[in-house]
């Protein structure tokens, strides 16, 4: 059982060439046969092979050193070296592979089944290809070339549609155990989410990915709590959740914290479609701060929830499944289901 890990480097190296072979046909009856030496094998490939059911880089802790077979060399009667075996590394769909040294992004492999990464060595010409008019023996070949090696960075990068953003004990461990399969840990005190939870929202014929990613909290750009360690994993969403807890009495600054810190980590995480929902409507007194919310926020769609009123998880629901639909609506999905507004609905003027 590994643990979770969404980043590691390790060593690779493609397989080297066999050399050619120098040989002669020396057979009864055939005298002078001439150079019959066959070439060498290539070298085995390094290949990057995504797995569907992977959803971690932790089985690559263990081993961190990947070799391609080497190609076999040639032999006599002009039969060539076999190849070498390929050596595949298995990863979870999302991986990006790095230059370990400076960090430069070699290749995304997202939407990639397989990725020849490093290539073999080519296998050495036999002597039989250096047979000349004038050079009838010759006595050499050919040697193989080398493989290459290199140490590459593997991150992780989740895939998901929606990804929940909020502070430490916000609700969004409730709300993605509410809407998908996932069973993210739920406690009365911070930081019960230490790993990013992934979940799927089923409906119809519609899948949308949540992720729900441990709290931010305020100077994160500075290394508090748990930092920027996982917000890489909603780098690729659609839209983002605000969640807010509206029994904390930093209600009405909570969403600017969060939006302040992501856009010290990237403007483009920043700038994606968002929705602000107002946690706990159900506790004393909250009810009158999300008024104050929405009146602060009056451009965005702000929503309340308790998960225990089915009506506001209606309409949680809805908002989510538009957000995330947002690109199929407009190429004429089908998707118009609308739960209707209640009293603590509300919805942008632009929409």
């Amino acid at each position: 059982m590994f643990g979770f890990s969404d980043e590691t480097y390790i060593d690779i190296a493609s397989g080297n060439g066999g050399s050619g072979c120098v040989s002669f046909r020396r057979e009864k009856f055939v005298p002078k046969g001439g150079p019959d030496g066959g070439d060498g094998g290539r070298g085995g490939d390094v290949v990057f092979v995504v797995r569907d059911n992977l959803r971690t880089l932790g089985h690559l802790k263990l081993i961190r050193n990947f070799r391609a077979e080497n190609g076999r060399p040639g032999q006599g009667a002009r039969c060539a070296g076999r190849k070498g075996n390929d050596v595949e590394i298995p990863v979870p769909p999302g991986t990006v592979i790095r230059n370990a040294e400076t960090g430069e992004v070699i290749k995304d492999l997202t939407g990639c089944d397989r990725f020849v990464f490093l290539e073999g060595g080519r296998g050495g010409l036999g002597n039989w290809h250096f047979r000349t008019a004038v050079r009838q023996t010759p006595r050499f070949a050919q040697p193989g070339e080398k493989g290459q090696e290199m140490r590459v960075g593997l991150e992780l990068q989740i895939i998901a549609d929606i990804g929940l953003v909020g502070f430490p004990n916000a609700g969004k461990s409730s709300l993605i155990n509410l809407f998908t399969n996932a069973r993210s840990k739920v406690a009365g005190y911070p930081f019960t989410t230490k790993i990013p939870v992934l979940g799927v929202l089923r409906e119809g014929d519609q899948d949308v990915v949540i992720a729900d990613i441990p709290g931010i909290i305020e100077g994160a750009s500075e290394g508090a709590g748990m930092g920027y360690k996982f917000l890489r994993h909603i780098s690729r969403t659609k839209g983002l959740c605000y969640m807010v807890d509206l029994s904390d009495d930093n209600y009405l600054e909570a969403y600017d914290i969060l939006s302040s810190e992501l856009a010290k980590y990237s403007t483009e995480l920043a700038g994606k479609k968002r929705i602000l929902i107002g946690t706990k409507i159900d506790e004393d007194g909250t009810e009158e701060r999300f008024e104050e919310l929405c009146s602060k926020y009056s451009d965005m769609t702000v929503l309340p929830l308790s998960i225990y009123r089915d009506d506001l998880v209606e309409a949680v629901k809805h908002e989510l499944l538009k957000l995330a639909l947002a690109d199929e609506e407009e190429k004429g999905s089908g998707f118009t289901s609308r739960p209707d507004n209640d009293a603590y609905y509300r919805e942008s003027d632009e929409e």
